[in-house]
Formats: structure tokens, C-alpha cells, sequence
């Protein structure tokens, strides 16, 4: 799809700090994080909701989500992750897209009014996609 920022992302033609990149799926920071590490996972393919997720992409596609949350522990010392997903409602991409966020306790992440944290700049934003893709590089270091 030519107008899908997300399309945009895996083809390339939009910058974005790839954290997990594989056949069917591919992992970037958020560009709005509620916490710094924010990502958001994508199958390569443009579907629109989960419902619309091919039977062949939804093993990968929740392969490379526990990765992803796995990473959020080893990679950047996070207690857990919060992982959620829209379906049109609320879905500011039409492209299917789930977001894995760290979590700590007293993060101050309540209910669903959820506070944004920026990066610093593009160098820290950069360090932290660093920290994920070592993580899932090497899972349990």
C-alpha cells in the first residue's frame, strides 16, 4: 500500500529504528513511546487487523511478540511489558501493529491514560533500539 507509513517502514522508504527484522514481521521503536523502548510489531504484509492476519503469519507474528517481550527483561532491564493490539477503533495505522511496551512498578502506566516519555534525542532513541536488537540477538544475556 503506497499511503501505510507502515509498508513505508518495511519497504524502507521511511527511516525507523529497527529492533527485529525477519521474513514475515519486523520490529520498530515507536515514534510516540508511553516509555522509552516502546515497540511496535508488524507482519511484513499489509493486513489491516488481526482478524485479517493470514493463518501462515499467526504463528511468527506471536513468535517474534514473545521475543519482543522477552527483550523488554534481558535488553532493557524492564520488570514485564505491557502488549496490546487495536482493531480499527483507536488504530491511529490502518496496519496491523502491536505494541510491546516495558514496564516497572510505579511506572505510572494506569488504565488507559497513558503518559508519553520522548527521547532525549535521536542518539538515545537510536541506543535503546541498540539494547533490543542485542537482546534478541542473544536472548538470556
Amino acid at each position: 500500500m503506497n499511503d501505510c507509513v507502515f509498508c513505508s517502514i518495511v519497504a524502507g522508504e521511511v527511516a525507523a529504528d529497527v529492533v527485529l527484522d525477519t521474513d514475515q514481521v519486523m520490529a520498530f521503536l515507536d515514534r510516540r513511546p508511553l516509555f522509552k523502548g516502546h515497540v511496535l510489531l508488524v507482519p511484513r504484509e499489509h493486513v489491516v487487523t488481526l482478524p485479517d492476519l493470514p493463518a501462515a503469519l499467526r504463528d511468527p507474528f506471536l513468535a517474534a511478540a514473545q521475543r519482543v517481550a522477552a527483550a523488554m527483561v534481558d535488553g532493557l532491564g524492564a520488570r514485564g511489558s505491557f502488549v496490546a493490539m487495536n482493531n480499527t477503533v483507536s488504530q491511529s495505522v490502518p496496519h496491523l501493529h502491536l505494541h510491546v511496551v516495558p514496564r516497572t512498578k510505579g511506572d505510572g502506566l494506569r488504565g488507559f491514560f497513558w503518559p508519553r516519555h520522548k527521547y532525549a534525542d535521536d542518539a538515545e532513541q537510536s541506543a535503546y533500539a541498540a539494547r533490543l536488537r542485542a537482546a534478541l540477538d542473544h536472548p538470556g544475556s
